[in-house]
This record gives C-alpha cells, structure tokens and sequence, in this order.
C-alpha cells in the first residue's frame, strides 16, 4: 500500500518529498518545514520552545538547560497526529536541536493512532549519507524512480564543479562558522562541500559533530575566508548578531577580514538542512571561495559580503 499520507517533522525530508513530486501526500509538517512556500499551508505538529527573540548566547545556554534536564527543545501536537493518521512520520534522530528527535516520535505513536504507522527516521554526517537518505525516502514512499532522477541530477550539479576546478591547485583555507556564541565550527557534511567547493576546511572534520572552539583557536588559524552560517539563522537574524565577533580582540586583524574575504550565508535554508538543497550550499561555497569560476546567483539571497 502506498504511504498517502505522510507527516514530515524534519525541513529538508519535507524538501526531499517536494523535490520527489510527493507533496500532494503530505497532510502535516513541523514548525520548522518552510520551503517550498506552498508547505506553510500545512497543519503544524511541532512548537519550539525556544523564545524567537533570543541572542545566541542565551539560545545556546536555553538549549544546554533543556538537554541537562531531559527535555526535547521541540514539542509535539500528539492530538493533532492523532487527528492526521499518517501512514509515514519522517523525523531524525542525530541532533537534539535540529528537529523532533525519534524518540519524541516514538513517545507519540505510542498513543492510540488507529492505525499503523512507519517511523522513517534520518541521521546523515555526509554528503553521500544524504544521497543516501534521499535514496531511502523515495523508496519507502513508492518513487524510486522519481529518487534515481533526483539523485542524478544532484550528482551532476556536483561534477560540474569538480570538472571545473579539476586543474586549480590553490586552495584556501575556509572557515564556516555555524554558531557565533559560543563559537562553533561547521561539521558534519560541511568540510566535505567546502572541499568541492574547492577550499580547504579548517577547524572541524567531515563526518564528525561541530565543535565548540575558543576565540584564540580561530585567531591562530587566521583563515584566508570566514563564512557565517549560523544553524538556523538566515542572513538577517545573522547581522544582528555579527556585533558580537566585531567586539572580539584582534577580529578586525584576521586575514579574512583585512581581505575582504568575511561573508555571511543563509545557514537556516541552505547549509543546516540535508536534503536536496545541499548541493545549492556547495554551489554557494563555489561562488564565495572561487568567484572568478564561479556565478550561480545565490550572491544577495543565498550569501552576501560582509565589510568591517
């Protein structure tokens, strides 16, 4: 039996299933899931608990408390899943602060649904476990074949770039930031697209969590390009914020900074979401670290030069 109805608590499953030609199957999303713009008409199965109008610093801190005391930082509507009866409930179970973990899923279907459903629940550290997760998507939801085009096309859009930057050997030093205080450096699947992009990523491992660093740690770095991607935050919320590494010791002495090379990215839709989109972020990160190679016009919505 096909899965017609389908819950996404997770903003890049609900972009997988859209860029699958599924969307007519969705019945519910989460608070977070707002692209494309026609899911936002969707009943909404989630609420963060985390106030809108925080600093970072204090986000940071609210979460931290929520974990230590074994509370999810999102909450669900089980009455309203009740209601939704989906056949398929796509979630992910690799960070507390990203979506509605699996657990907080589980904990709902363990009331009464009146029906069975299928917990498909997404974890990926790279850019081939997206793929993968893509791949698995389409498969359980009945369009394998809709997922072999999607993924080729994808694929494609990568081997662009690389056949583009196949014969340049200068590579430099890029650091992606994805918190600004705490600072955090991207990891996960982020090292690996700014190697695509042709850059060399400093301070985090592919396939590995992000990391807390010190303000010292990235001031002895000194990398030849800082990109903002702050989780979650688009490139508005993000300039609000961005006082608080001006203030730093020795911020406005960094190469990136004295080389014009600082630049602030949408992290909310591009970088922080593995799903289809992914390869948008790759193609952002070409643009910024090669623009003499590169221009797939993302400058202005996707990214944007910062100038102290």
């Amino acid at each position: 039996m096909p899965a017609d109805r389908i819950i996404s608590l997770l903003p890049a499953a609900t972009e997988i299933i859209c860029a699958l030609g599924l969307d007519n199957r969705l019945v519910g999303r989460s608070h977070a899931c707002d692209f494309p713009e026609t899911v936002k008409q969707l009943p909404v199965c989630s609420y963060d608990r985390i106030g809108s109008n925080l600093s970072s610093l204090q986000i940071d801190e609210q979460v931290k408390q929520l974990l230590t005391n074994a509370l999810s930082v999102y909450e669900l509507n089980n009455e309203l899943i009740e209601q939704l009866l989906p056949d398929v409930i796509i979630t992910q179970d690799q960070c507390a602060v990203c979506a509605v973990s699996l657990p907080e899923v589980e904990k709902a279907l363990s009331a009464q649904l009146g029906k069975p459903a299928q917990i498909i629940s997404l974890q990926p550290n790279s850019l081939a476990e997206i793929i993968g997760n893509i791949e698995e998507v389409a498969r359980t939801l009945g369009a394998t074949t809709a997922g072999e085009n999607l993924i080729e096309e994808l694929q494609e859009r990568v081997d662009i770039i690389r056949h583009k930057l196949k014969f340049i050997d200068a590579k430099p030093t890029v650091a992606c930031i994805e918190w600004l205080d705490p600072l955090m450096v991207s990891g996960n699947w982020v090292p690996e697209l700014v190697a695509i992009a042709g850059g060399e990523p400093v301070m985090a491992e592919a396939g590995k969590h992000s990391p807390y660093i010190q303000w010292e740690d990235l001031r002895l770095q000194d990398p030849d390009v800082i990109v903002l991607m702050a989780c979650g935050f688009s490139i508005e919320r993000t300039l609000k914020e961005v006082e608080t590494l001006l203030q730093l010791p020795g911020f406005s002495d960094l190469r990136a900074v004295k080389n014009k090379r600082l630049y602030i990215a949408d992290g909310n839709h591009y970088f922080n979401r593995p799903g289809p989109r992914i390869i948008d972020s790759i193609e952002i990160l070409a643009e910024i670290i090669n623009p003499k190679q590169f221009i797939f016009g993302y400058e202005g919505d996707g990214w944007i030069k910062f100038e102290v």
